[in-house]
């Protein structure tokens, strides 16, 4: 029942995507013509450890429903180790959410390589399915702009 009450929902999704091989993951989709949601806003970042926690933070207090960081594979990163940098961050990040109240679904960190087309879009749709189901984020509503 759940389902079908926000099946007209479309979330605001935000991806953090690293310039050397999420972004370019993205670009080989688009390349190859494989479909995920318009929704998905991408932002480029030099490395997945330039993604402050305090982005996702703001992501969320502006509207986004979902947010999620896309790297480098641990080991492949061109600046060494920037991705092990931003899955220890994240991690903490994941606890304050959760102290926030946020529903740790709503994040989410995945390493997609820029020979990896398919595996981007496949995880920017289960991500959009994962977000439909859980709604619209309501928890940072009192501290977003509204507009009057």
């Amino acid at each position: 029942m759940q389902v079908k009450e926000n099946s007209d929902f479309v979330p605001t999704i935000v991806a953090f995507c690293c310039n050397w091989c999420s972004y370019a993951g993205a670009d080989l989709a688009g390349t190859n013509r494989l479909a995920y949601p318009a929704n998905v806003k991408i932002i480029r970042v030099p490395c997945s450890c330039r993604v402050n926690p305090t982005f996702i933070l703001r992501a969320f207090q502006r509207g986004a429903d979902g947010v999620i960081i896309c790297g480098c594979h641990p080991g492949d990163c061109h600046y060494t180790s920037g991705n092990y940098f931003a899955r220890r961050r994240m991690t903490l990040l994941f606890s304050l959410l959760d102290y926030l109240g946020i529903e740790k679904d709503r994040t989410r960190v995945e390493w997609v390589s820029a020979a990896e087309g398919a595996k981007f879009a496949d995880t920017m749709n289960s991500f959009a399915e994962a977000i439909i189901k859980l709604g619209k984020n309501r928890r940072l509503e009192d501290l977003r702009c509204r507009k009057q």
